[in-house]
């Protein structure tokens, strides 16, 4: 009998480490990924980099596009280290995209305290979400049906603003991607705590997107009500 409760506690006690493991690895990894949109947004503010400005709709349409193509790729080769080479390549070209915002914003005269403001905020969504998928236990996996329908009612309202450029819409597309993407952080967090995601280049990759998704949202909130023209 003994044998048997032994044979159970050993069973959840390796999938407690491995759960650790993961969840340590997709920290590490996030961490790292970190490096190369730094270096991508860096480089896309020296070259001016602007995406098909002449049109959103396209450039819209081809940044999804590539960027579907690099997550296949990273989920294809996810048990391999050219996974973790397309992911940092993927965060590369986020960051060379995400230059195009840090250029508007650093067109204010509080440019640089907006952009910082936006990442601390970041910052303090992703450890909250974090302490309470890890420490709650709760399983929060519940939420992926109705977060994903959020997720593409967002996309479509973006599309549709691309041609109806209405500033309110705008905002409010960005306010509620703050909401979606910071749930995103505690669903997929809580996944690797539950066991329910075991890779963690799949893991990074998905906390990844929210992370990015959360920041530029909020910055573009924080430039719309806290902006200062020169």
């Amino acid at each position: 009998m003994n044998t048997h409760f032994d044979h159970v506690a050993q069973g959840g006690s390796s999938l407690a480490l491995q759960q650790n493991r993961v969840l340590r690895n997709t920290y590490m990894l996030l961490a790292l990924s970190m490096i190369p949109t730094v270096i991508g947004a860096m480089v896309g503010i020296q070259m001016q980099f602007s995406f098909l400005a002449g049109s959103p709709f396209i450039a819209f349409m081809l940044f999804l596009g590539i960027a579907w193509a690099f997550m296949y790729g990273i989920e294809k080769n996810k048990n391999s280290s050219l996974g973790v080479a397309l992911l940092l390549g993927f965060t590369f070209f986020m960051g060379l995209m995400l230059s195009r915002i840090l250029q508007v914003a650093l067109g204010f005269a509080n440019g640089g305290s907006m952009i910082t403001l936006a990442a601390g905020g970041t910052g303090a969504v992703f450890f909250t979400m974090a302490s309470i998928a890890t420490v709650s236990k709760r399983d929060f996996s519940n939420m992926g049906k109705f977060l994903f329908v959020g997720m593409v009612v967002v996309l479509l309202a973006i599309v549709a603003n691309i041609f109806l450029q209405i500033p309110a819409l705008s905002l409010a597309i960005s306010a509620v991607a703050v909401m979606i993407f910071s749930a995103y952080i505690l669903y997929d967090l809580s996944r690797i705590v539950q066991g329910g995601e075991t890779n963690y280049v799949s893991a990074t990759l998905a906390v990844y997107l929210d992370i990015y998704n959360v920041f530029v949202s909020l910055l573009h909130l924080i430039m719309a009500f806290t902006g200062e023209r020169d």
